[in-house]
């Protein structure tokens, strides 16, 4: 009876879903996925088509909100124990 008790209680601690992310990585998506699109929009400007915020600063803040969306997939938080 008691090993029917254990195996029980284990199945109901591993029906709580877990998500892959933490609340941080869906955070530092929705920062990484904003910095690009103010990067296209850098980019899409209406000066001069070799201006200086289209030519060079529009393609490094992609390159940067493409890197941070790296960050944010991989970036594992450290676990907080709460006593549960």
């Amino acid at each position: 009876m008691s090993e029917k008790n254990i195996k029980s209680s284990s199945s109901s601690s591993n029906a709580r879903a877990s998500f892959p992310f933490e609340k941080i990585n869906y955070q530092l998506l929705i920062a990484s996925i904003l910095v690009v699109v103010i990067g296209f929009v850098l980019m899409m400007g209406t000066e001069d088509i070799y201006s200086f915020t289209k030519i060079t600063l529009a393609p490094i803040v992609v390159v940067l909100g493409f890197a941070l969306g790296f960050v944010s997939i991989l970036y594992k938080p450290k676990n907080k124990n709460t006593g549960n």
